[in-house]
């Protein structure tokens, strides 16, 4: 499985045609304790980089943006009705949703690992 990440701090491995999504570790501190998290329903398209979920924190609310577009094929309970899983795990099981990616192309401009940890240190 391959990782990669995004410049709104959103995280996608990859297996085969279909990706788990989340928000990255560097989010999940900056956002605070996670209180509430609403995701799109199973079956439903998003775009690359259009909002695809929301997690409000204690301090904001925020959108969760997708990192390819595709089709919605699992999305993560748990995290609905345990909203601080996201703080405790965000990069494992607090994942948000799983997607069919439409085009393996699109993970050709996210960031790998490194990318992303400079990316961070900039910040």
């Amino acid at each position: 499985m391959t990782t990669y990440y995004t410049s709104e701090h959103e995280w996608i491995s990859v297996d085969g045609d279909v990706g788990t999504v989340g928000i990255t570790k560097f989010a999940a501190e900056k956002l605070g304790d996670v209180v509430f998290v609403e995701l799109p329903d199973v079956g439903k398209s998003v775009k690359k980089e259009a909002d695809m979920a929301v997690v409000e924190s204690v301090k904001a609310a925020s959108d969760v943006y997708a990192p390819v577009t595709g089709e919605v094929t699992a999305a993560n309970a748990a995290i609905v009705d345990e909203p601080a899983k996201v703080n405790e795990d965000p990069e494992g099981g607090g994942w948000f949703v799983k997607i069919k990616l439409a085009d393996m192309g699109q993970l050709t401009g996210l960031m790998d690992k490194a990318a992303y940890e400079a990316f961070c240190a900039s910040q």
